[in-house]
Formats: structure tokens, C-alpha cells, sequence
């Protein structure tokens, strides 16, 4: 797979990320624990790490060659010794259980043709107390004018890789049909989330 309008989309977020960042560390709460990002969509795990929140920082990478890509990225960032990169698989088998305090999962439901966002998956990996953020978006802080300059290229790219709708109705189907309606909320601040809590 040509992983370059992934790379591109990855860099072109980048100012995004600190907003993001803020919003992920409201609905986190805390300053603590294991941070684990999940995807090929990951990048804001370098603003968790830059603003302390968390204390361990892995990324859970997937489709083949994207851990080489954020390892380079660790690298050009001088955080190459705070932040684990493994390759895995959507069924996060190379993750502990029970082993994550905040764990991220950017683009989850809207690239079918790339993967299934695996929501028990992400419940079994968080400790207890943990907040799984799945989903979408440019989050609830970032302003107007940074979407709006990488707005329409993002979506040229989004398209060129298969990026399709989701509504909030099919999400909460979605979620009253699995096994984690109990710990599952979607929310549609700052784009279409659905937040677990262990």
C-alpha cells in the first residue's frame, strides 16, 4: 500500500494536535499513566508527551510500514527514548491487557477499506479507571482558521484513501449492539467520538 497520502495527512494534522491534545487531557483528567495511541492516524501522542500528560508513551502501529514512519518521527522530535513504537494488528495483540491508562484511536470508523476499528480491543487493553477516546475530528479547541487551512486538502486525502461518512445514529447502533453499551458514550464535540471507560 502507497502509505504517502497517510503520511502527508499525518503531517499536515500536526497543528492540530496540540488542540486535540488539550481536549483528549480534559476528558483524561489527569497527568499520569500509560499513554497508548493506536493506528496508522497517530501523531498526537507527541503533544500529550510535550505538555506532560502521561508518563509512558507507546504507539500501536498498523499497516505495514507505519512503525518505521513514526519511529523516524520519534526520532526528528528527540523523543526517541520516551516513545515505544510496536507493530501490531488491529486486534492489539502485542498489547497487555489491562496494561493502558489513555489510549487514542484517530480515524477508527472511517476508512473501511484500511481497517475496523476493534472497540473491545481497546476496552481490553485499558486498566481500570482508563478512558479509551475512538474516533474522528479536529477536536473541541481548535480553531477556526487552522481546519480551515488544511480543510481542503485533508479532505482530498481522506477521499483518495477510502475515508467514508458515519453518522452519529449508526455509531450508537453500532455500540447498543456490542458488548460495551454499558462503557461506551459517542459524543459529537469536536467531531464523532465514542469515549470508553474501564
Amino acid at each position: 500500500m502507497d502509505l504517502a497520502p497517510i503520511k502527508e495527512i499525518n503531517e499536515l494534522w500536526e497543528p492540530v494536535y496540540p488542540y486535540l491534545a488539550r481536549h483528549i487531557a480534559e476528558l483524561y483528567g489527569r497527568r499520569e499513566g500509560k499513554v497508548l495511541e493506536i493506528g496508522p492516524f497517530s501523531g498526537v501522542v507527541f503533544s500529550l508527551l510535550k505538555e506532560g500528560i502521561g508518563t509512558h508513551f507507546v504507539i500501536a502501529s498498523f499497516l505495514p510500514g507505519m512503525g518505521h514512519v513514526f519511529l523516524e518521527q520519534a526520532s526528528k522530535a528527540e523523543v526517541s527514548d520516551r516513545i515505544q513504537v510496536i507493530e501490531t494488528d488491529q486486534a492489539l495483540s502485542d498489547v497487555e491487557e489491562e496494561s493502558v491508562d489513555l489510549a487514542i484511536f484517530r480515524g477508527a470508523f472511517f476508512f473501511p477499506a484500511l481497517f475496523d476499528a476493534d472497540l473491545e480491543a481497546v476496552y481490553r487493553v485499558l486498566r481500570p479507571g482508563g478512558l479509551g477516546f475512538v474516533g474522528g475530528g479536529f477536536g473541541k479547541y481548535t480553531p477556526d482558521g487552522v481546519i480551515l487551512k488544511l480543510g481542503k486538502r485533508s479532505r482530498e486525502l481522506n477521499l483518495n484513501i477510502g475515508k467514508v461518512e458515519v453518522s452519529e445514529g449508526s455509531l450508537q447502533q453500532r455500540i447498543a449492539e456490542s458488548r460495551l453499551a454499558a462503557h461506551a458514550k459517542v459524543i459529537d464535540e469536536g467531531g464523532l467520538w465514542v469515549l470508553l471507560r474501564k
